[in-house]
């Protein structure tokens, strides 16, 4: 369980610094590739075994790396922008509701058996998600044009959620974790460099300090994001199912409680509602 509160932290910290983007005028897409070369040196740090980069490539995970790291270059970026233009909770909330992705793959692929009293816990937490993100003034989370941003951050944090799970199912043990984890963030690094050079040319790589420390800011914490998450999954308490749900629905309270905190974000009765939700919900399904 420490794994898993360790996770949620890490997590909750990164919808923190996107949002002191925008207030530093950080630039993000710069920031999020320097983010992610820190995290694969924070992950080649980690790792105790001996790092050979022609074998790399012929493990049995590595094409599956390279599909998250185009995939973690685009989500963050849609996260980053998510919580810019419709708030930190918003942002965390479209991220987080896509746990029913990983969840019902956990059901049908792994074989996962679940108690009523967890199906009530995670029924709770989907409701907890949708309380936290309505807003009573949100004009801009009704406008056509923006509910696009959560909807794809929705699909895609659910692929690599799922992504993640199969291979600490099927192809990592967890002396490589530290490795994998390096190894998918020098794939999105790797990413966001081709995606800068297809829009802007050479020329666009003017890197300030600005921009390379609030990647470094958000890399230490993105890599123990995953580093943390993978470990919570070989736990043997909980399945997959529920380490998602908890996962994914105390990151919502979090964020949403440090939005007020932090950031002065509005807060209702609806908002107060969704977190007793999340609170119940994951009593059920950790005590359960």
């Amino acid at each position: 369980m420490l794994d898993l509160l360790l996770s949620i932290l890490c997590s909750s910290f990164i919808f923190v610094v996107f949002k002191l983007y925008a207030v530093h005028r950080v630039e993000t897409l710069y920031a999020i590739i320097v983010n992610y070369l820190t995290a694969c040196l924070v992950g080649l740090l980690f790792y105790r075994g001996e790092i050979s980069l022609l074998e790399i490539p012929s493990t049995s995970w590595f094409p599956v790396t390279l599909i998250l790291g185009v995939l973690f270059i685009l989500i963050f970026n849609l996260m980053a922008r998510t919580s810019q233009v419709m708030g930190v909770s918003v942002a965390s909330v479209a991220t987080k509701m896509s746990l029913v992705i990983p969840v019902i793959l956990g059901i049908l692929v792994y074989r996962e058996q679940l108690g009523w009293l967890k199906w009530l816990g995670i029924a709770l937490a989907l409701g907890a998600v949708i309380l936290t993100s309505m807003k009573d003034k949100t004009p801009q989370t009704l406008n056509s044009h923006s509910l696009w941003l959560p909807l794809l951050v929705f699909l895609g944090s659910g692929i690599i959620d799922s992504s993640i799970k199969y291979l600490q199912e099927y192809h990592v043990g967890e002396a490589e974790f530290s490795l994998l984890s390096a190894t998918i963030f020098a794939s999105a690094a790797f990413s966001g460099v081709l995606f800068v050079l297809f829009k802007k040319g050479t020329v666009a790589f003017a890197f300030n300090f600005r921009n390379i420390l609030g990647g470094v800011a958000l890399g230490v914490p993105n890599f123990f994001s995953i580093y943390f998450l993978l470990r919570a999954l070989q736990n043997n308490f909980l399945n997959s199912a529920s380490i998602f749900t908890l996962n994914n629905v105390a990151i919502v309270m979090l964020t949403t409680l440090l939005g007020i905190a932090l950031f002065r974000e509005q807060i209702s009765i609806r908002n107060w509602g969704g977190i007793a939700l999340a609170v119940t919900s994951i009593i059920l399904i950790a005590l359960f």
